[in-house]
């Protein structure tokens, strides 16, 4: 083998040496930088689910305790919903609450009663009379209202679905205008409805005036 062999052999083999090298460090910074990204991503997650369990804390706070059907639901003031840039309304009837959203973020929370549940004939499972899904809110409003059949009323009803048929309105009335107290104890901790939304009386008031038709309502299990 001639020398200009060996140095040609030797310089196939140091390039092969320094493109392990560098191969090896490319993975190797790689790995380093999807490591980091990881860990960034990891905290990322922990501190937005920091956050998420401070407002959520915050918002439990906020919470009237005990449960008060003749007052708002929390105790810091109405939000002014003129601000809100996506305004909706969510209903969780196994929660006994209603949600009042701007976008993604909770704004007011109220203590609330949906419909009792029922065993549906065709499933054999448990359903309550206020029908779930997404509606909105109707022209249909008033300050009071009394169903003679049922010998119930409310004040400050808002219609969600049927014209009339589905509302939010106050704790339920008797004949004599007064409240029902017994069923005002419900608000909050059980269900008891035919199927229309409960509220306390100074948040059904201020649901019933602030409100505006066309807003989205989610009915949830």
């Amino acid at each position: 083998m001639t020398l200009k062999v060996k140095h040609w052999l030797y310089a196939i083999f140091c390039l092969l040496v320094v493109g392990t090298v560098l191969t090896h460090r490319v993975h190797t910074l790689r790995a380093q930088k999807a490591r980091i990204a990881r860990q960034a991503k990891i905290k990322r997650s922990r501190h937005q689910a920091a956050k998420r369990r401070a407002v959520v804390a915050q918002r439990n706070a906020n919470m009237r305790t005990p449960i008060n059907w003749r007052k708002s639901s929390e105790t810091i003031p109405y939000p002014d919903l003129k601000q809100a840039k996506n305004l909706w309304v969510k209903v969780c009837l196994k929660k006994n609450r209603t949600y009042v959203y701007d976008g993604k973020h909770i704004i007011y929370t109220m203590y609330c009663t949906g419909g009792i549940y029922q065993r549906d004939d065709k499933t054999g499972k448990m359903k309550s009379l206020t029908p779930t899904g997404t509606y909105h809110i109707q022209n249909e409003r008033g300050d009071h209202f009394y169903n003679a059949q049922l010998n119930e009323g409310a004040n400050y009803y808002v219609s969600w679905l049927d014209h009339g048929k589905y509302l939010f309105h106050s704790v339920p009335t008797v004949g004599n205008g007064k409240y029902n107290k017994t069923e005002a104890a419900k608000l909050g901790k059980t269900q008891g409805s035919h199927g229309c939304v409960r509220l306390s009386v100074p948040d059904a008031r201020w649901f019933f005036r602030n409100v505006p038709v066309g807003t989205k309502i989610v009915v949830t299990n």
